[in-house]
């Protein structure tokens, strides 16, 4: 084990003490939060789930934001996403999630700040938080973690994944897993999930028309879990190519891809939604050129709904 680790759970464990014993204050807003979040980097669906809990929401006719860092943006400040802006400008996810919802998208450092906004400009019911789970110095009123099998065997960073310990899940109010895992099992394994909602959630990949041996490429958390999807999905790829989280495609890049789509004989080129949005105009050098959608689906879903709705009302305030 890396001694960082030691270090690193100490901090946390710090952090969080703090803000339990109120030494560290969170600020609330004048709407409900719904905090979507994980403990481990990247790789759990978090984005996904954002949409499809949006989804959800639009249809009961709620009106809603989301407030989200931005990550990977090049700006500063408190910034509503434009749908037809640039990663650059908003972050890859942020820009994902408001051309797919059609609400409104706020990022900025401070999340509370974000809130601010969209509350003068937006007049929302309520905000959903992205990766929130950490961000404690905004108050929330219903904390949702996603969680995969993995996290459950990991250890803290550097050595592991996981931002925090399994324990720290006694802040959440549902634990999400997928739909493959045994919930009864997990709870199980891990004490901090007893009395938690347990949700459950599956992921699709819905492949476009066939092409004939794409370059397959991405800049995602976790590359291996897309290309495998994609192989199961019935397309053999010419090959896999794998980029940082986020990475921001240049030149060089499409160069990269095209010598070896000339070198291999691909049929042209697949990747994912968010490498779609970090492609920005580069995509049209790319041809032909196909997105594989993530399709998320929530097991009972008016249920989940129904009770993140009877928590936000009872104005019990959370940290």
């Amino acid at each position: 084990m890396n001694p960082l680790t030691g270090f690193y759970g100490a901090a946390t464990a710090l952090r969080n003490t703090l803000f339990d014993r109120g030494v560290l204050s969170s600020r609330r807003l004048e709407r409900p939060v719904v905090s979507v979040g994980n403990l481990s980097l990247g790789g759990s669906g978090k984005t996904p789930f954002v949409i499809a809990l949006g989804e959800l929401l639009k249809a009961r006719g709620i009106r809603f934001d989301v407030l989200t860092r931005g990550y990977g943006r090049k700006t500063r400040g408190v910034l509503i996403v434009e749908t037809d802006g640039n990663a650059a400008d908003f972050g890859d996810e942020p820009l994902l999630i408001a051309r797919r919802l059609g609400v409104p998208v706020i990022v900025g450092e401070s999340r509370y700040e974000a809130g601010r906004v969209a509350e003068r400009k937006f007049q929302p019911q309520l905000h959903i938080l992205d990766d929130g789970f950490q961000h404690r110095s905004l108050v929330r009123d219903f904390d949702i973690v996603l969680m995969t099998e993995r996290d459950f065997d990991d250890r803290l960073l550097p050595s592991g994944r996981l931002r925090e310990p399994l324990s720290s899940l006694r802040r959440a109010d549902a634990i999400v897993l997928p739909r493959d895992l045994p919930a009864q099992e997990m709870v199980i394994k891990s004490s901090a999930l007893q009395g938690k909602l347990i949700w459950q959630m599956n992921r699709e990949i819905v492949m476009p028309a066939a092409l004939l041996a794409p370059i397959v490429f991405c800049g995602i958390a976790r590359p291996q879990q897309f290309f495998a999807q994609v192989r199961a999905g019935g397309i053999t790829p010419a090959a896999e190519v794998e980029f940082r989280d986020h990475h921001p495609y240049d030149r060089r890049d499409i160069e990269r891809l095209f010598a070896m789509r000339g070198k291999l004989g691909a049929g042209g080129f697949l990747t994912t939604e968010k490498d779609e949005v970090n492609l920005g105009s580069l995509q049209a050098d790319l041809k032909p050129f196909a997105v594989a959608a993530l399709s998320l689906a929530i097991d009972h879903p008016n249920d989940v709904v129904d009770a993140i709705l009877a928590r936000i009302t009872e104005g019990k305030p959370r940290s």
